[in-house]
């Protein structure tokens, strides 16, 4: 038998929804100003990651609350040419399962045993965001209990 990994616990954060501010010229300010509007908007972002790409353009994946997904899209729309970007996206019924565990950053393979949990129920994970003691995925809301039965079944719990 295949000893599991030990973890804190899992985390569940669901109705949120996925925003994505795609292919903005990469500079400075431009998180700051996506999430300034979010802010003047009285919306509160729960996940970001950002990436720039080969050619300069920066990608910017963010999660707020499903009930709260209109008045960030208005917040954003409006700033769409001051921020150049490419497309804003958006998506509904997107969840957040997370594993934390107090000494995540002594212990190498945390993340790829998160992923290959994921993974081995077919979950695809559209973003990732990681801290010295949490590993988060992005998936569709409607896998979350799939997501968590399965990190169960991969990691020592308390």
């Amino acid at each position: 038998m295949v000893s599991k990994m030990k973890a804190g616990g899992i985390i569940r954060n669901e109705r949120l929804a996925k925003i994505g501010v795609m292919g903005a010229p990469d500079r400075c300010g431009l998180a700051s100003d996506v999430l300034c509007a979010l802010s003047r908007a009285d919306t509160n972002v729960e996940f970001i990651v950002q990436c720039a790409d080969l050619e300069g353009h920066s990608h910017i994946v963010l999660c707020v609350r499903e009930d709260r997904l209109e008045d960030a899209m208005q917040a954003l729309g409006s700033l769409k040419t001051e921020l150049q970007a490419g497309e804003i996206t958006q998506q509904r019924n997107v969840a957040l399962v997370s594993v934390f565990g107090p000494d995540f950053r002594e212990r190498p393979a945390i993340a790829a045993s998160v992923f290959q949990a994921l993974a081995a129920v077919g979950i695809n994970i559209m973003a990732i965001s990681t801290s010295i003691s949490t590993v988060s995925c992005l998936i569709d809301g409607g896998r979350l209990d799939d997501a968590v039965v399965s990190l169960r079944e991969h990691f020592d719990l308390p």
